[in-house]
């Protein structure tokens, strides 16, 4: 019998057009929770019980506080935050949630709004987004187990958030697996590449171009916004700037595992860069660009898609991976941001395009002792005899000999970040 693991996803539902009473009952909810939540950060309440103390007397459901005595505290400790936002959602414990269904409504779902004091809480049909259908129904059942769940309002409409846990067979690693490395970057933001016989075939590249452009707008616009005091616009153009960047890592991510989908037996290599986000400390100019680069998403989001396409996924460690020659080990040099050279004078490779070195690179730390890090980052990428050598830069074959992979091919990127499959079965 296969193993199971547990995936968690958020269920996004928009509300139906409440009435005029229902609208006004949800906007008091929203109002007082987020006056109990501005007074208890000011009040610096670190634990439950001084949360706790501060959320008593608001009329508010218990699940609404249950969800502030638990959420407070993390604010500092977890997320460092020296202010609030003014667009919190509405949080609750998942004790609160109810939902109905039936298929001989229009919008089959209703969802239970919780409400202060007894047999105020009211129904409202709920708008699903149809690819998400089977875990709502599960949902219903108590197939799938709800989490937390958020209710905010976005511009015009109500949106309702539920994460959920459900059990899936847990991807196993083939005897015979074809390992797929990606490099997340700036100017690409993804490439991918498989390796066969330790052989380059068929990358992938997907551009980074618009969501690089749409950071720094987003950066610019903002700060011009802030310093004319045009909150009421803040807002908006947030909204707009994470929508679209949402979309492109949607993109990226769903043609990243039909990219692993094409090839036999595929395992997915990503690196762990967990530890070097930490630990990133180059001014604010270049914080800004790494920090808000979406590392964590794109890769998360690759995850949960692999997950349910069945294909296991692995982290490696990161060192070196741009800086070394994926058919020798030797370290080069990057002389250009697309361009990686090998200095060893023994080795096929002198040119190569540097995303897709990395990627190869990256594919190429799948198991290489036993130690790559299965499904989460839990552990690093050492050897188990506990050496320091680094996973990628030893105990490697010379590839065969194949024709470079240069930059002309890929100086002109791919537009309106698209992906594209380039190159030849062996390049």
């Amino acid at each position: 019998m296969a193993a199971e693991t547990t995936a968690t996803k958020t269920l996004e539902a928009t509300l139906a057009p409440p009435t005029a009473h229902k609208e006004q009952r949800l906007q008091r909810t929203v109002a007082t929770y987020r006056r109990a939540l501005d007074d208890a950060f000011e009040s610096d309440a670190d634990t439950q019980t001084a949360v706790n103390d501060v959320v008593t007397g608001y009329n508010l459901t218990s699940y609404a506080k249950d969800a502030l005595k638990n959420y407070v505290p993390q604010l500092r400790r977890t997320y460092n935050a020296s202010e609030l936002e003014d667009d919190h959602p509405v949080r609750f414990t998942n004790r609160g949630f109810r939902i109905d269904h039936s298929e001989e409504r229009e919008h089959e779902f209703c969802w239970r709004v919780p409400q202060a004091g007894r047999g105020n809480a009211f129904w409202i049909p709920l708008r699903i987004n149809p690819a998400q259908r089977e875990l709502w129904e599960d949902l219903f059942t108590d197939d799938a187990t709800v989490g937390e769940f958020r209710l905010q309002e976005h511009r015009k409409n109500w949106v309702l958030h539920v994460t959920v846990e459900y059990d899936v067979a847990e991807p196993e690693e083939p005897d015979d697996p074809t390992p797929i490395g990606f490099d997340i970057g700036e100017s690409k933001l993804l490439t991918g590449c498989a390796c066969r016989d330790d052989t380059p075939t068929q990358p992938m590249m997907f551009d980074g171009g618009r969501a690089r452009h749409l950071r720094k707008e987003m950066f610019t616009t903002l700060r011009r916004l802030q310093e004319r005091d045009a909150d009421w616009r803040i807002n908006e153009r947030f909204d707009h700037y994470q929508n679209a960047l949402t979309d492109i890592v949607e993109k990226a991510s769903r043609q990243a595992v039909e990219y692993a989908r094409s090839f036999e037996s595929p395992v997915i290599v990503l690196e762990d860069l967990s530890e070097i986000r930490e630990h990133l400390d180059y001014g604010k100019w270049m914080n800004r660009r790494l920090h808000n680069w979406a590392f964590a998403r794109l890769t998360g989001r690759i995850e949960d898609k692999a997950l349910d396409a069945g294909i296991p996924v692995r982290f490696v460690n990161p060192s070196y991976t741009s800086q070394t020659c994926h058919a020798c080990g030797n370290l080069g040099r990057r002389s250009a941001q697309a361009e990686f050279r090998c200095t060893n004078s023994e080795c096929w490779v002198t040119e190569y395009q540097a995303d897709i070195n990395a990627a190869a690179n990256i594919a190429g730390r799948l198991n290489p002792w036993g130690e790559s890090v299965p499904w989460k980052p839990e552990r690093d990428d050492t050897p188990q005899d506990g050496s320091t050598c680094d996973s990628a830069l030893g105990h490697r074959e010379m590839s065969r000999n194949s024709r470079q992979t240069t930059l002309s091919e890929y100086g002109s990127g791919t537009p309106d970040d698209e992906a594209s499959l380039v190159g030849s079965p062996a390049l």
